[in-house]
């Protein structure tokens, strides 16, 4: 199934002097003007006065973080729990709002970004969805100076070393194209809290710096990576899907902000591999217009080889390019809304990640195996030699029983195997706790 790579805009709130813009067509265009005598310094091309842009849509300068979550994040992590793989990642210049957009600000609730409200959907969801069973594990990838760091390596965590002293996480490609990460690792939560805390641990150990655009800039790429396992009960298929959440660092004009020493090495390297980025998309457009396009440079940065499958490749992907309105700046947003609509005309192919696990397998094969067996002891009579139930044997099955009642767990069973006396007295304690309103069964 081809999947077009929605994309949307997001201007950030400013109180400087505005470029002029208008919203077009319900919140799904805008067209920015510029001046016939701004034209020498905003733009190269300098025929035009007049551009128009079209997205899946445009958010204003007081859009609500709910609201872009809503049409941004939502489809994707709903597929995501269905079996697609998804991505999301944030574009602009450095002080558009992405961090704000992914993460969120610190101050107030209904500031949290995309990632905090996807975790928030995700277990809600594996909660509503008593019919199957999931598991989650979350990675977090630092793209710094094209080199890969950890940024739940728990060295980190213990203060015991500095970011550049973890082992690199190292691109592997095996034989069917596929990208593996080594020293990367993934973390078990089985709650929102101790997903949240791996995010906010991670964001602590991220790399930014002060610069004349942005008081704390993010100087690297980072992509936070939810790994999810879903087994519907009784089945004997299982769905594997990961999600990226990238917050990509932000493009630059050294000459504008004056950088130099390891902020200026900083910008080059974020340049180079926005660059990259760039090829990539522009390679994913020719062919995508029938172009004879064969080879697309995917390996050129660690970035495209991790996201190649979320560009071009079996992935839901929604890009969300934001822009800093201020007349100062028209140029880099123009720059920013051309790469969305080269975005746009990218496809990928999408599918469900479904296979068969062995292991559910093997536990179903041998499940069937000790029901038979204590069938055909039932209808042989086995039960009649066993003589009667010891306190002993009466308390344990009183404490399977309370274990089976309080497993939320869908797949949960409880067998006391080919004896008549125990299935009643089984029977006898579940009618007792239901008369007591349904708590723990209490001795007599």
């Amino acid at each position: 199934m081809d999947y077009k790579i929605a994309t949307f805009l997001r201007l950030r709130p400013t109180k400087k002097t505005l470029c002029h813009y208008e919203l077009v067509d319900e919140a799904q265009g805008m067209v920015v003007e510029v001046p016939r005598e701004n034209m020498n310094t905003e733009v190269i091309n300098n025929t035009k006065e007049r551009y128009e842009f079209r997205f899946s849509k445009v958010f204003d300068k007081d859009a609500r973080q709910e609201d872009v979550f809503t049409s941004v994040a939502l489809p994707t992590v709903t597929a995501a729990l269905d079996g697609f793989n998804g991505t999301i990642f944030a574009y602009g210049q450095t002080g558009s709002g992405k961090t704000f957009t992914i993460t969120g600000g610190p101050e107030k609730y209904e500031d949290r970004g995309i990632i905090p409200r996807v975790l928030s959907h995700i277990f809600n969801e594996f909660k509503r969805r008593s019919d199957w069973s999931y598991q989650a594990h979350f990675s977090y990838l630092e793209i710094y100076n094209d080199a890969g760091y950890d940024l739940l390596d728990p060295s980190l965590e213990d203060n015991a070393k500095a970011l550049e002293d973890l082992p690199r996480v190292i691109l592997q490609e095996d034989e069917g194209g596929n990208i593996h990460l080594k020293n990367l690792s993934a973390h078990k939560a089985t709650t929102e809290e101790e997903a949240l805390n791996l995010l906010f641990l991670g964001d602590t150990n991220r790399t930014t710096s002060e610069t004349p655009m942005n008081l704390a800039s993010s100087r690297s790429h980072c992509i936070f990576t939810i790994f999810i396992t879903a087994a519907k009960v009784g089945s004997d298929i299982i769905r594997k899907s990961k999600m990226h959440l990238v917050d990509l660092a932000g493009s630059e004009r050294v000459y504008k902000t004056g950088a130099t020493g390891a902020l200026l090495r900083e910008s080059k390297y974020i340049n180079t591999s926005l660059h990259f980025l760039e090829t990539v998309i522009v390679a994913l457009q020719e062919r995508s217009q029938g172009k004879a396009r064969s080879h697309v440079p995917y390996r050129n940065s660690m970035m495209t080889s991790v996201l190649r499958d979320s560009l071009g490749g079996n992935c839901k992907t929604s890009m969300i390019a934001t822009m800093n309105p201020d007349k100062a700046h028209t140029d880099e947003s123009m720059s920013t809304c051309r790469f969305a609509q080269r975005v746009a005309m990218v496809s990928n192919a999408v599918k469900v990640n479904e296979e068969v696990d062995p292991q559910l397998v093997i536990r179903r094969l041998k499940k069937e195996v000790i029901e038979l067996r204590e069938e055909i002891a039932l209808l042989k009579g086995a039960d009649e030699e066993a003589g009667p139930i010891s306190d002993e044997t009466a308390g344990h099955i009183r404490k399977m029983v309370e274990q089976f009642v309080s497993d939320p767990s869908p797949e949960s069973e409880l067998s006391v195997g080919p004896n008549m006396a125990k299935i009643r007295m089984c029977f006898a304690l579940l009618k007792e706790m239901v008369q007591d309103g349904g708590g723990p069964v209490c001795d007599s």
